[in-house]
């Protein structure tokens, strides 16, 4: 990451260069507390081993992060948090971090049903999907209701426009979409040519965005175009399946000339649901509505007389396939609420046992003084 991407301002106030980065009001009164200790506002731009840079009033520093490396993976810093750091100091500490406004959360592979959170404090949710290869519209739901969790608005950018130059061809790859993405705006965009990235360009303008995709799915060339310089470095993606190498390796955020900032994620592997049963309705409001219509309140949508889902696919106003969906997501998201209740529940039991067997040490001991 280059230092050209950030912008500054002219004004006195000492931390108007954040606004380009999003500070206002609110975040100003938020960090007040902070500020009354001497800490030092800023955003964080990447985070790795244990360390983050953090861009402050006084330009881009490094600092440890162990003083908000809880057990809680959840609460861990990433980029676009905004962090409270010492303001001097070898190392410079982050001391704390302010409340999100929104975090985009997935579920790892862990055993442990752990989640981990993406990007903080973002306004737009970029759903890169490439045209190079077939629309696998089951992920793009999938990316949606986390997106929807998240409180940011998703956005679908269909990448690589100009691999499909029948117009006809296109429209009907955009309406399978759109019927997938109800409430959502898909756009198609081509770095190569430029389509669509003045439109792309002017939505990111406002506020915070994240670019979220699969390996492959052109995200880094999409942030070049946007950034108007190569910033993110590309690789070509392989002809065979339309998949390409990871070339970001870690989450950046980064200003955009035009206003407002970008953070660039890698390539997503998995998208495992965590605890999204809200981004899942969301994202087939359609089905939601229709259910509201049910003869019965807990009505499963399989073969209860009076089921308005079930009609709906009779008739073929609902694709079968969205409710196939549906249902998938929703029993895969009860799954992981089940798993994470669980573990928390042990969490809870192995940390009463260690202050039980430690107050029983301390007893003991105090017994043996009196002795």
């Amino acid at each position: 990451m280059t230092s050209h991407a950030f912008l500054s301002s002219s004004s006195s106030s000492p931390n108007s260069s954040l606004v380009p980065l999003g500070w206002d009001d609110a975040w100003a009164a938020e960090f007040a507390p902070y500020a009354e200790q001497g800490l030092v506002p800023g955003r964080v731009v990447r985070v790795d081993r244990g360390q983050c840079d953090v861009l402050t009033p006084d330009g881009l520093v490094r600092a440890d992060t162990a003083f908000v490396t809880p057990h809680d993976p959840l609460r861990v810093i990433c980029t676009g948090d905004w962090a409270a750091v010492e303001p001097a100091g070898n190392p410079r500490y982050v001391k704390a971090y302010l409340p999100r406004r929104t975090a985009f959360v997935r579920s790892t592979s862990s055993q442990r049903s752990e989640g981990q959170v993406l990007a903080a404090n973002v306004d737009h949710a970029i759903i890169a999907v490439p045209l190079a290869v077939e629309l696998d519209l089951g992920r793009i739901e999938r990316f949606l209701a986390l997106a929807w969790e998240s409180g940011a608005q998703p956005l679908v950018v269909l990448t690589k426009a100009d691999l499909v130059p029948d117009p006809v061809t296109l429209a009907h790859l955009v309406q399978d979409v759109e019927t997938s993405a109800p409430g959502v705006q898909v756009l198609t965009v081509s770095a190569h040519t430029g389509e669509g990235t003045d439109v792309l360009g002017a939505i990111v303008a406002d506020g915070t965005s994240v670019l979220l995709g699969t390996s492959g799915a052109g995200k880094s060339t999409l942030a070049n175009a946007l950034l108007g310089a190569d910033v993110m470095e590309v690789q070509a993606t392989r002809d065979v399946d339309g998949k390409g190498r990871h070339t970001t390796t870690t989450r950046n955020l980064l200003s955009l000339p035009g206003g407002g900032v970008l953070i660039d994620t890698p390539g997503l592997r998995g998208v495992g649901l965590w605890d999204a049963e809200a981004g899942v309705g969301q994202t087939f409001s359609e089905i939601e509505e229709l259910a509201a219509e049910c003869r019965f309140h807990d009505c499963a949508h399989e073969a209860e007389p009076g089921c308005a889902v079930q009609a709906a696919v009779a008739d073929g106003s609902l694709p079968e396939r969205r409710l196939e969906s549906y249902r998938k997501l929703l029993r895969e998201n009860q799954r992981i609420v089940a798993k994470t209740d669980a573990r928390l529940r042990a969490d809870i039991r192995r940390d009463w046992k260690q202050k039980s067997a430690q107050g029983r040490a301390n007893y003991a001991a105090k017994r043996g003084g009196h002795a």
